[in-house]
């Protein structure tokens, strides 16, 4: 006989007497905890040192400029691949760009700094990307020469990238991580555009971008909320690839709210609370903040599921503004106006997904629902995932109208029966193997 285990939200009811929590997975817990405040703030006082990091700046100079700070990068993932057996290389990926008339004004080198942990499985090709961007900016964002220390805007998310590669270089994983610290996103997302075009044209098979920009502010200006218990997670609705194929089916089947980075998100926030203590992941349906934008964008419209991670309070005083005082306040992004323990947390947030979906067996394929027949049960089958080992399979259940997903079934089988009706709720289905590492979920199609 099949096992079948009911569960609601993380709460497994294994009979009607008695209830196991969904327990973290040790190693995975072990790595969080390893996440430390020093060393980021460490990083970030280093990428400060660099005096600016404007992607116009110098590439030449060896302690100061965009080169300088990209090349220190580098260095560091090159250290901590001495821990992954060989398995960790180092580069700057790098192109030439020419004046664009906007925001270059003559030809640049441009660069990516990356490191790339490869996966323990020749035949598994998923590959699991980290990112923030390494260049900086003052008030205009043509000055290439004032110091702009640009300590959370984004030394947070690249500091966040290079402590990820530090603990995760000396584990295993059958898929591939890619740490990169991007460069040009505030001359135009354009290190992230010269990655995802890259990605694309040779077919790397990219499932989940995790890009971190502005995380490591507690406060914000105006309303002066100061709380370091919160997080946002900016995902799309609509998929920006190739949404005319799509449209049809996303609204004959009620789809708007699931597509491949929203369902990131969704990961995201009970996976990152499971292991990240005191620490709340607020889902913003949005690709981004109110009219603007970020790196994760250039992948996501390439086809890739991409999700923005920030602070829950921005201070404005402290972005994009030249170093002054003025009326007794300071402006500009330094070091003193940030939070260590809060971007530790979040920085973990990050390393928890990474580990997981890098742990987890491959998602289940060819996952459908039969449509055949009135009735006021579903039925679901699919086929096993290409990779891993898996010990079984998650039947996901929320809501038409709830954010996250609700309930979980788990089953060995490949194919179910569950009373709920296909009219009133959302399915997916995961794979999970025997430490409770789960794929990313997996709607099912009509059949």
């Amino acid at each position: 006989m099949k096992k079948i285990i009911f569960a609601f939200s993380l709460i497994i009811s294994i009979s009607g007497s008695s209830q196991t929590i969904i327990k973290r997975d040790p190693s995975i817990d072990q790595m969080v905890k390893e996440v430390s405040a020093d060393s980021l703030k460490s990083y970030i006082n280093t990428l400060v040192s660099f005096g600016t990091r404007s992607t116009l700046s110098t590439t030449t100079d060896a302690s100061k400029g965009i080169g300088a700070a990209r090349d220190w990068a580098v260095s560091k993932f090159k250290q901590f691949g001495k821990n992954s057996g060989g398995r960790m290389n180092a580069f700057v990926d790098t192109v030439t760009l020419q004046a664009d008339g906007k925001r270059i004004d003559k030809a640049i080198n441009l660069g990516n700094a990356m490191g790339i942990l490869k996966g323990t499985d020749p035949n598994d090709k998923r590959i699991y990307v980290i990112s923030g961007h390494i260049d900086s900016r003052v008030t205009d964002v043509m000055n290439r020469t004032s110091d702009a220390p640009g300590a959370n805007d984004d030394g947070s998310g690249t500091a966040a990238v290079i402590e990820c590669a530090r603990i995760l270089s000396k584990s295993n994983f059958p898929a591939t991580i890619i740490f990169v610290a991007l460069s040009g996103e505030e001359q135009g997302l354009l290190g992230a555009k010269f990655m995802a075009d890259k990605a694309r044209s040779q077919n790397w098979q990219i499932e989940a971008v995790l890009n971190n920009d502005i995380m490591g502010s507690n406060n914000s200006n105006e309303t002066l909320i100061i709380n370091n218990t919160k997080v946002r997670i900016f995902s799309e609705g609509l998929p920006a690839w190739e949404l005319e194929k799509k449209v049809a089916s996303i609204r004959g089947m009620g789809l708007e709210n699931d597509g491949y980075s929203r369902q990131l998100a969704r990961y995201t926030k009970e996976v990152g609370e499971r292991y990240v203590d005191n620490l709340e992941v607020m889902l913003i349906y949005r690709n981004d903040r109110f009219l603007r934008g970020g790196d994760h964008t250039m992948f996501i419209e390439k086809g890739f599921p991409a999700i923005r991670i920030t602070e829950m309070n921005e201070n404005f005083l402290h972005q994009h503004q030249d170093l002054r005082v003025e009326n007794n306040m300071e402006y500009g992004d330094k070091p003193e106006f940030m939070d260590f323990e809060y971007l530790r947390k979040n920085t973990a947030l990050n390393l928890a997904i990474l580990s997981n979906l890098a742990k987890a067996p491959s998602m289940p394929q060819e996952v459908k629902i039969d449509v055949k027949g009135l009735g006021n049960s579903s039925s679901m089958n699919w086929k096993q995932p290409a990779n891993g080992k898996t010990a079984g399979y998650y039947i996901l259940i929320r809501e038409t109208t709830s954010p996250v997903w609700q309930k979980k079934i788990y089953t060995t089988d490949t194919k179910i029966t569950i009373p709920y009706s296909k009219d009133n709720y959302f399915f997916a289905v995961q794979s999970v193997n025997e430490a409770g590492n789960e794929s990313l979920a997996v709607l099912p199609s009509a059949r």
